[in-house]
């Protein structure tokens, strides 16, 4: 089957396993492949109703929160066992999606992990499911920059399928970490993602608010997933309370701003699925058309910025131990812009301490392939480039990393 749009997602896993008898507080992945008929039931009941793509019971199946369970040295087994158990469920009639979602650490220095230890983390899991042989890949339910950064990186580095990106966010379109979600769309789809869009958090009454933000920059196609509400507590047990025709009110909305990928997270059900796609029969699916197209869209990983090709800085900074002083002083000037110049790679360790004292936008100043590279990797955000390397050295890390130059 070819992904064509717009597209049907399924509906809720967790909720729905716990419904076939899924205790709570265990491990789902383990527990599914324990009951297989469970999940199996469940993703075809989701393609009988409309779903056009399953995901792969793989939530939390990198190796770090495998490991939290006392599963060791089973990630790509796992992946493997739980992604042909989607693909059952499936047969001829839907696609089965690779669903990568947060290992719960953070970065250093807010938490203990470093970008490339995510990346290799991640990569570990995507080729699992590149091997089992998934038709596109869904980063969902993102919660910071790095994660989603070093996720898709990692995609990238096993497979050429598609690759959507989902974030989670509250009310006032800011992830757990403050990130504005506009900031990561133009993060995500200048790294090359073929969908961005939001899952979980809240119902579709307060996405949708969102989304039509999304939908002003947005130039790939949007995601819409939300919960059936907002969850509350009855009787010890969690309940959702948007019914379908709730639930799908706001189609034409999201549509019109962009949404062309939809289906439900936490709380709905086939129920939802069915509704979802009797809406999407009538609706009028509006293509990505960003009001800033002639701006540079750059961005530090909680704000964006768009930007006249004219914007400068006042000064360009060098990367050495005063660096801090230096940085505070040029966010405090009038210049558009940050420029930092970065020499060597014993300069990276100090640009990385203190990148995240950056909130004007950041322009990286280098004349060493390799040099600017690895600074981009370190970059949570959209950088652009003042220099002389040559266009077949910045087209790649332009695709790869979003560099605006």
């Amino acid at each position: 089957m070819e992904l064509k749009l717009p597209l049907l997602l399924d509906a809720a896993t967790g909720t729905e396993l716990q419904k076939h008898g899924m205790p709570a507080g265990v491990c789902s992945e383990q527990w599914t492949l324990e009951h297989p008929e469970a999940i199996v039931e469940i993703q075809k009941g989701y393609i009988e109703a409309g779903s056009r793509a399953v995901y792969t019971p793989t939530f939390g199946a990198n190796r770090v929160k495998l490991e939290a369970n006392h599963i060791f040295n089973k990630t790509t087994e796992y992946n493997k066992r739980l992604a042909a158990l989607a693909r059952e469920a499936a047969g001829d009639k839907a696609l089965v999606a690779g669903d990568i979602a947060p290992t719960g650490q953070f970065l250093y220095p807010l938490g203990n992990t470093t970008f490339e230890e995510f990346v290799e983390i991640y990569t570990e899991q995507a080729a699992a499911l590149e091997e089992a042989g998934v038709d596109f890949f869904v980063i969902e339910t993102m919660m910071t920059v790095a994660e989603a950064r070093a996720a898709l990186l990692a995609v990238r580095s096993v497979s050429k399928k598609p690759v959507f990106v989902s974030f989670t966010c509250d009310e006032n379109g800011r992830t757990l970490t403050g990130c504005d979600v506009t900031a990561v769309l133009e993060i995500m789809q200048g790294m090359g993602a073929d969908a961005f869009g939001l899952n979980c958090s809240v119902g579709p009454d307060k996405m949708v608010t969102q989304l039509k933000r999304l939908g002003k920059t947005a130039r790939v196609p949007l995601i819409a997933k939300a919960n059936a509400g907002m969850p509350q507590l009855i009787n010890g047990k969690t309940v959702y309370d948007c019914p379908p025709e709730e639930y799908t009110a706001y189609v034409e909305e999201m549509a019109a701003a962009g949404v062309m990928i939809f289906g439900g997270c936490c709380g709905t059900d086939a129920s939802h699925i069915a509704a979802l796609k009797e809406k999407l029969a009538h609706a009028v699916l509006k293509k990505p058309n960003p009001e800033y197209a002639d701006k540079l869209p750059a961005a530090t990983e909680k704000d964006v910025f768009y930007l006249d090709p004219s914007a400068r800085w006042m000064s360009i900074l060098p990367c050495t131990p005063e660096l801090e002083d230096t940085l505070e002083d040029a966010l405090a000037d009038e210049g558009d812009l940050v420029a930092i110049a970065i020499g060597s790679e014993e300069e990276l360790d100090t640009f990385a301490d203190y990148q995240y004292m950056i909130t004007k936008p950041l322009c990286l100043v280098c004349e060493d392939a390799d040099v600017l590279e690895k600074a981009l990797r370190l970059y949570q955000g959209r950088a652009l480039y003042e220099g002389n390397l040559p266009e077949e050295v910045l087209k790649p890390l332009s695709e790869k990393y979003g560099l605006i130059y």
